[in-house]
């Protein structure tokens, strides 16, 4: 998914929703630009407000409009608590399981290696980085995309990156099971995902 200039997103929702936004030197720059702002920014009304709380979430996954939508939907239509399960849905999206698991830092960058071919689900060729991961799969890299300068130091990496719970990471074969329900505790999150289903419930 492609968006405008990612800095100056990042600055109108007030959140560093990209990897690029989220550097020491941002935030430091940003700071000197708040400093320096004489005039109060304008009051935002209460739609603009969840407006912008949907917008954080949205870029947060890299998600277009209507893919994001429709997760909302079905996780409104879910039984029990919608914002968990939309945060699980999100959560269980391929790109993001590959980010989870430490194979890379960035969000875009496991999209890339999911498209390019280089991850198995299961044992499997998975391209679709909204493919939905559940517990019992097994994510990998591709045996052939294992000497590529892009994981030549995973194995140092793994040492010391710490792998959510609900992932489980396998040194000897380098792979990751998904040991339960993908989720992330929301005071992790950017945006307030209760105010995100009062934006689609209006």
């Amino acid at each position: 998914m492609k968006f405008g200039p990612k800095y100056k997103i990042a600055r109108k929702v007030g959140a560093p929703v990209f990897e690029k936004t989220q550097t020491q030197k941002f935030v430091m720059r940003e700071a000197r630009k708040k400093a320096a702002k004489t005039s109060k920014p304008r009051a935002k009304t209460d739609y603009g407000l969840k407006l912008l709380e949907k917008q954080k979430a949205r870029y947060s996954y890299g998600l277009g409009e209507r893919q994001f939508s429709n997760y909302v939907k079905e996780a409104v239509k879910n039984k029990g608590d919608s914002a968990n399960s939309l945060l699980s849905t999100l959560e269980s999206r391929l790109d993001n399981a590959v980010l989870r698991s430490g194979i890379v830092t960035t969000r875009a960058f496991a999209r890339q290696i999911v498209t390019h071919g280089h991850i198995l689900v299961n044992g499997k060729k998975a391209t679709f980085p909204s493919y939905q991961v559940k517990v019992g799969d097994i994510i990998a890299i591709r045996e052939g995309s294992k000497k590529s300068p892009m994981f030549s130091t995973l194995a140092e990496k793994m040492k010391t990156y710490n792998t959510p719970s609900w992932l489980a990471f396998n040194l000897e074969k380098t792979e990751w099971k998904i040991q339960g329900v993908p989720t992330i505790a929301r005071t992790e999150l950017l945006f307030d995902v209760g105010v995100i289903l009062e934006f689609y419930s209006r």
